[in-house]
C-alpha cells in the first residue's frame, strides 16, 4: 500500500473520527437557548464593529462605552457557562434580555464621568491663567530633550517638541525649553480659539478646560481638534460630551495606543473640572 492510499484510506478517517471537532447533538436548539453563546457573540461584535466602522467610513465613535459593554457581555457569557441552558425558548431569551439590559445599564454608569462641582462664576480664561496650567501639564506629557534630535519624520526638534528654527547640534537649557513650550502652547490655544463660538469662550472655558483642549490640540493639531466632535459639542453647550470626545484621539496608525489612551484620560479629567 502506497502512502497516498494509506492517507486517504486510514489516516484521514481516523483523524476525522478522533480529532476533528463535532457539533453537539441538537446544536441548533442549543444555540437558540444558549445565554453564554449569545453574550459572547454580542461582546465580540462590540469590540469589532467600531473599528470596522472607522476603517470603512473614517468616522470614529466613543470607544469607552463600547469597551465596557463588550467586557460586561463577555463576562456574562463566561459566567453563563455555569448555569443550565434554557429549558424553553421564551424563558431563555427572557434571561438573555435581562442580562443584556443589566450589562448596558452598568456600561453606561461606568462610562459616564462623574461631574465635578460647577464653577461659581464662569468667565473667559486669560492666556496667562490657561498657560500656567497647560505648560506644566504638556511638559509632563511630552517629555524634554535639551539636545536637538530628529523626530519620527526627520524634522529637527528640541525641548518639548519645538521645531521652529531648530538645527541639529543645537543645545538649550531647561528654562529655554519651557519658554519655547509656552510660546508653542500659546499659539495652539490662539489657533484653537478661532473654532470656538463666543459663548464657549466666555462661559464654557475655565482655565482648566482651556488647558485640556490646548493640550490635546498640541498633540493632535489645531485643525484636528478645532473641527472635531469635541469642539462641536462644547460649542453646542454639551461640556461633558465635549470632554468625553477628547478621549477619542487615542489612535496612531488606526491602533489604540496605551500611552495616548492614558493621556486622553488625564486631559478629560482636567477638562471635567467645573463641569455641571
Amino acid at each position: 500500500m502506497d502512502w497516498l492510499s494509506w492517507l486517504t484510506g486510514q489516516a484521514l478517517p481516523w483523524l476525522k473520527a478522533h480529532l476533528m471537532p463535532r457539533a453537539v447533538p441538537e446544536w441548533r436548539r442549543v444555540l437558540s437557548l444558549s445565554l453564554s453563546f449569545w453574550m459572547q457573540v454580542a461582546g465580540l461584535l462590540l469590540l469589532v464593529l467600531p473599528e470596522a466602522r472607522y476603517r470603512l467610513t473614517g468616522q470614529d465613535s466613543d470607544p469607552y462605552l463600547a469597551w465596557w459593554l463588550a467586557v460586561l457581555l463577555l463576562l456574562a457569557g463566561i459566567l453563563g457557562r455555569v448555569f443550565q441552558q434554557g429549558v424553553s425558548i421564551w424563558k431563555e431569551w427572557l434571561r438573555i434580555a435581562a442580562v443584556a439590559a443589566i450589562a448596558i445599564a452598568l456600561a453606561v454608569i461606568l462610562a459616564t464621568p462623574s461631574p465635578a462641582a460647577p464653577l461659581a462664576t464662569p468667565r473667559a480664561a486669560t492666556e496667562t491663567e490657561t498657560l500656567d496650567i497647560a505648560v506644566p501639564f504638556i511638559a509632563k506629557e511630552e517629555g524634554e530633550r535639551l539636545v536637538a534630535y530628529k523626530d519620527a519624520v526627520g524634522v529637527p526638534t528640541i525641548g518639548f517638541g519645538h521645531t521652529a528654527g531648530v538645527h541639529m547640534g543645537m543645545v538649550i537649557t531647561h528654562q529655554q525649553a519651557l519658554d519655547m513650550l509656552r510660546q508653542d502652547a500659546a499659539a495652539h490655544r490662539s489657533g484653537l480659539h478661532r473654532y470656538f463660538v463666543p459663548a464657549t469662550i466666555f462661559t464654557r472655558l475655565p482655565p482648566t478646560r482651556d488647558a485640556a483642549y490646548t493640550s490635546t490640540a498640541f498633540n493632535v493639531g489645531v485643525a484636528g481638534i478645532g473641527k472635531s466632535t469635541a469642539t462641536r459639542r462644547l460649542n453646542a453647550g454639551d461640556i461633558v460630551g465635549g470632554c468625553q470626545a477628547l478621549t477619542w484621539f487615542d489612535k496612531a496608525g488606526k491602533r489604540v495606543l496605551r500611552g495616548l489612551f492614558e493621556r486622553r484620560q488625564r486631559e478629560k479629567k482636567l477638562c471635567m473640572i467645573g463641569a455641571s
